[in-house]
C-alpha cells in the first residue's frame, strides 16, 4: 500500500518540479532564439505561433529522468531484474528524444530556409532500428508477457512475430504522438491520459517500477501543460513528441496489455490513421483529398472549431476511451 501511494505522490512531486524550472527554461530558449524560424503549414490561425519557443519536451523529459534516477539509480546494483527494467523506457525516452532533438535543430538551423528538419525516409530508418533494439530487449532481457488478453486471462506466445509488432507499435506510436502535437495542449493531455491508465494497469500487475514511472511522467506533463496550453507560452517538439510516443508503446508491451493500446490512445491513432488516408486517397484520386486537411485535429479546425474546442474535445473523447479501456484492463 505504502509503495502505491508512493507511486501516486511522485505525480505532484514531478509536476511542482517542472514547473519550478519551467521559467528558466523558457528564459534560456528565449535568449538562444529557438523558435524564430517556427513555420506552421495548417490554418492561418496558426501564424500567431511563429517564434513561441519549441524543443519543450526537455522541460518535462529531464525531471522525470532525475526522478527516476533519484528513486532507482542509487540501488541499481541491488534491484532485482523487475526493478531494473525500468531504465528501458528510460532509454527508449533518451534515444528517441535524441533523435527528436536532432530534427528539431535541424529545422531550426538549417543550412537553407527550405531545409525542414531531417529527412523523413533517414528518421524513419532510424526509428526502425531503434524500435527493433528495443524489442529484443523486451523479449530476451526483460521477457516480458508477449499478450495478454484481460477478458479471457489468459497470455500467449507470439514467438518472432513478436519483434516485429513490438517495432510496429514503437514506430507507429512514435509518430502518432507526434502527428497529435499540432495543437496547444492537445499531445501533453492525451499523453498523460494514457500514461495514467498505463500506470494504473501496472500498479494492479505489481509492477511498481513501472508504476512510479507512468505516475511521474504524468506529473511533469501537467507541468509541461502549465506552460503549453492555450495560447502556448512553449511548444513540445519532436524532442517531446517522438519519445512520448515510443515510450508510450514500451510501456503498454511492458504490462503485456499492448492489445489495448490503439483503445487507450484512440486520438493519436486517429491522427495517424487520418494522414495515411488522407496520403493515400489524394494518390488515388490523382489530387482529391478525403479531409480538408490531415492530420485529422486540422481539419475540424478547417470546418469551424476553435483551437480550444478540438483540444477539449477530443481529450473528452480520449478520456472516455481511456477508462473504457482501463476497465477492460480491471475486469
Amino acid at each position: 500500500m505504502r509503495e502505491s501511494a508512493l507511486a501516486l505522490a511522485l505525480t505532484g512531486f514531478s509536476f511542482m518540479l517542472t514547473v519550478i524550472w519551467g521559467e528558466p527554461l523558457l528564459r534560456v530558449l528565449r535568449h538562444l532564439r529557438i523558435g524564430e524560424s517556427i513555420r506552421v503549414d495548417g490554418p492561418q490561425g496558426h501564424i500567431s505561433k511563429l517564434g513561441t519557443p519549441t524543443m519543450g519536451g526537455v522541460l518535462f523529459i529531464l525531471p522525470v529522468l532525475l526522478i527516476t534516477v533519484l528513486f532507482n539509480g542509487a540501488s541499481l546494483l541491488g534491484l532485482t531484474l523487475l526493478g531494473r527494467s525500468i531504465f528501458l523506457p528510460i532509454g527508449t525516452m533518451i534515444v528517441f528524444g535524441l533523435l527528436g532533438g536532432v530534427d528539431d535543430w535541424k529545422k531550426l538551423r538549417g543550412k537553407n530556409k527550405e531545409e525542414r528538419g531531417m529527412r523523413a525516409r533517414t528518421k524513419f530508418i532510424i526509428q526502425i532500428i531503434f524500435g527493433i533494439i528495443i524489442a529484443l530487449g523486451l523479449q530476451y532481457v526483460l521477457q516480458v508477457p508477449q499478450i495478454y488478453l484481460p477478458w479471457m486471462e489468459a497470455q500467449f506466445s507470439l514467438g518472432f512475430w513478436y519483434i516485429l509488432i513490438a517495432t510496429f507499435l514503437i514506430v507507429g506510436f512514435s509518430n502518432a504522438i507526434n502527428f497529435t502535437d499540432g495543437l496547444d495542449g492537445l499531445a501533453g493531455l492525451i499523453s498523460a491520459t494514457c500514461f495514467a491508465v498505463f500506470g494504473l494497469i501496472a500498479l494492479m500487475q505489481g509492477q511498481l517500477y513501472l508504476a512510479r514511472f507512468c505516475f511521474t511522467l504524468v506529473g511533469a506533463l501537467f507541468g509541461f501543460l502549465w506552460f503549453n496550453v492555450h495560447p502556448a507560452l512553449l511548444i513540445m517538439g519532436d524532442v517531446g513528441s517522438l519519445p512520448l510516443g515510443a515510450t508510450l508503446a514500451v510501456v503498454a508491451l511492458m504490462t503485456g496489455q499492448w492489445i489495448l493500446l490503439p483503445l487507450i490512445a484512440i486520438i493519436p491513432l486517429s491522427e495517424i490513421v487520418s494522414v495515411v488516408l488522407q496520403v493515400g486517397y489524394f494518390k488515388l484520386t490523382k489530387g482529391k483529398r478525403l479531409f480538408k486537411m490531415a492530420p485529422l485535429h486540422h481539419h475540424f479546425e478547417l470546418i469551424g472549431w476553435s483551437e480550444t474546442q478540438v483540444v477539449q474535445r477530443f481529450w473528452l473523447i480520449g478520456l472516455l476511451v481511456a477508462i473504457i479501456g482501463a476497465a477492460i484492463a480491471i475486469g
